[in-house]
């Protein structure tokens, strides 16, 4: 046992020593020196940068972190603002829809009432237009308070009508209630002008009725409207029978051209009725002195001539009159 415990101990002893010769010690040895004095300087330079490098990794890390949060929170509240406004968007079409709803009953009530209106207008007046007929209402008419606003209306409605038009109508429906009240206005208006007291009102108070209806003459196209025309041009006939009335019309802007537009239209009973009121100016010899001129310039001669041939036996009458009258201004047939 004892020979074993020393065999033990010797291989301990000779475990613990390794021999090396001096020379492979001594550049060993050299070798750990230099180790040491070069590796923490190496080593502290390569550290030193990673660290720094680490530092400035983290510090954008953060940098981004924060951006990352930022973000976050604006995309949070653009979120909500969309929200908010596509809440709003939802509540403002849901208001128009129910404004276009209510436009939509209001615009029927306006077409409603309109048409009311306009056929309660074309009854009533249509019965004052026969009414009309009678001296002693006109009177009553004229009298009152609202005589003035009346006609003042109907130039209003008569142009309202006039512009409705589109300007390729050819025929109008001379049933419908627009133009049965029209019709009955100018009804009205004619027999108005037919009595002394009706002309003297009408030069006096409503000119601008009368420079309405000679307006719309001139705008209307031929053949368009041809009752309405003859109502006007009956109603500034009748008028013209009144010397002041008869200044004032024939001093009115363009009054002889429209004249002969008028005497252009294709309807035989507008031609009628312009020669008509071209006889009242020729056969009144204060007013043809202011108008002789233009009438020799503008003077549609040729056209008067042939309405003297016309079939219809009351125009051919009328011109061939007119032409003996013209003579006057020194035209020769």
């Amino acid at each position: 046992m004892r020979h074993l415990a020393g065999d033990a101990q010797k291989a301990e002893t000779k475990e613990e020593f390794v021999k090396v010769r001096r020379r492979d010690l001594e550049r060993l040895t050299t070798e750990v020196m230099q180790l040491r004095d070069f590796l923490p300087k190496i080593l502290n330079g390569d550290i030193l940068g990673t660290f720094q490098k680490l530092d400035a990794i983290e510090s954008n890390m953060e940098k981004k972190e924060e951006e990352i949060e930022q973000l976050k929170m604006d995309c949070e509240h653009f979120r909500a603002r969309l929200e908010t406004a596509q809440a709003d968007g939802m509540r403002e079409k849901k208001e128009k829809l129910d404004l276009r709803q209510q436009l939509n009953e209001a615009k029927q009530q306006l077409l409603q009432q309109a048409e009311y209106c306009t056929g309660m207008g074309a009854a009533v007046c249509t019965l004052l237009w026969g009414v009309s007929s009678n001296e002693e209402a006109v009177k009553t008419m004229l009298g009152g308070s609202k005589a003035v606003k009346f006609f003042t209306i109907t130039a209003q409605t008569m142009e309202s009508f006039v512009k409705s038009l589109s300007e390729d109508m050819k025929q109008q429906d001379l049933d419908s209630d627009e133009n049965q009240f029209v019709l009955a206005l100018a009804g009205i208006v004619t027999n108005v002008a037919a009595l002394a007291c009706g002309r003297e009102f009408l030069v006096s108070s409503s000119r601008e009725l009368l420079d309405t209806m000679m307006h719309l003459l001139g705008d209307m196209k031929p053949g368009l409207c041809t009752k309405f025309k003859v109502l006007m041009l009956m109603s500034l006939y009748n008028v013209s029978i009144n010397l002041k009335g008869l200044k004032y019309i024939s001093e009115s802007p363009g009054f002889i051209p429209l004249l002969w537009w008028l005497l252009n239209d294709p309807d035989t009973e507008v031609c009628l009725h312009a020669l008509r009121l071209l006889q009242s100016v020729i056969l009144e010899p204060e007013v043809l002195a202011k108008s002789a001129s233009e009438m020799r310039d503008t003077l549609p001669f040729q056209r008067i001539m042939a309405l003297s041939r016309s079939r219809n036996a009351d125009l051919q009458a009328l011109a061939k009159e007119i032409l003996e009258d013209l003579k006057i201004l020194e035209y020769e047939a």
